[in-house]
């Protein structure tokens, strides 16, 4: 079965794995989501990921964070641009996910990057998840 939109099936994925307390998650590599990963790790969302092969199948394997109660790190992981619906913003319009406390993931001409990293280096782009 063909997944319409990866990323958004991606976020799916962790979040459910996290909710259900799951200590890994597998997903499908392609360079987009590796960097999405890559953003989370940095910013403290996930202890770590790593590049997997499972019966000749490659996967990106994400170890989840929960803090010391055992809850999830991650509170909420939502799709904005979606490909029937892409949503773009200008730094100075871009929003901020919990009055500055989440992270916004942008999509930018200089790479993939948090809305932090965009207003400081004044680039916009496509709004692609929040997380907080």
């Amino acid at each position: 079965m063909s997944v319409s939109d990866p990323i958004a099936d991606m976020l799916t994925k962790i979040r459910n794995a996290s909710l259900a307390r799951h200590e890994k998650v597998d997903i499908v590599p392609s360079k987009l989501k590796l960097e999405i990963i890559k953003i989370l790790k940095n910013e403290g969302y996930i202890k770590n990921f790593k590049k997997v092969v499972v019966s000749e199948k490659p996967f990106i394997r994400i170890f989840l964070k929960y803090d010391e109660q055992q809850r999830p790190v991650i509170h909420e992981l939502s799709r904005i641009s979606k490909p029937g619906r892409r949503i773009y913003s200008g730094y100075k319009e871009m929003p901020r996910i919990k009055n500055g406390y989440g992270t916004l993931i942008v999509s930018t001409s200089e790479g993939v990057i948090t809305d932090k990293k965009a207003r400081e280096r004044r680039v916009g782009g496509e709004l692609i998840c929040s997380i907080w």
